[in-house]
């Protein structure tokens, strides 16, 4: 986790692995129509609330003899973690992907009061 100059705003960043099917001939790379994948990503300490998430695709090894088709995004993101999410639909084929990452958002400070 990477701290700003302001000690509320927090970065965090990875690299995650989704997934590896070519190579035991799962479903992303032999089968077709919709077809997704997920992988839980735990931040390195948790924010004071849920943050931005922006996820890319830092490897991409897809069959090209039919159309790409895809989608990657963050779900389910929580002060301590999201799901990276892949999908594919059709006849595309997905060898393997890797999933790059990055959180901006509120850290919990020390001045914060918990009052109900």
């Amino acid at each position: 986790m990477k701290r700003l100059r302001n000690p509320r705003t927090g970065v965090d960043q990875g690299d995650t692995g989704i997934f590896s099917d070519f190579e035991d001939g799962g479903q992303m790379w032999t089968g077709t129509g919709p077809r997704e994948r997920r992988r839980a990503v735990q931040f390195s300490e948790p924010f004071a609330r849920p943050p931005a998430v922006h996820v890319s695709v830092s490897l991409w090894d897809m069959d090209t003899s039919a159309a790409i088709r895809a989608e990657l995004v963050a779900e389910n993101i929580t002060c301590e973690g999201f799901d990276v999410v892949f999908r594919t639909w059709a006849d595309s084929r997905a060898a393997r992907v890797r999933a790059a990452w990055l959180a901006i958002g509120d850290l919990p400070h020390a001045d914060d009061w918990d009052v109900d």
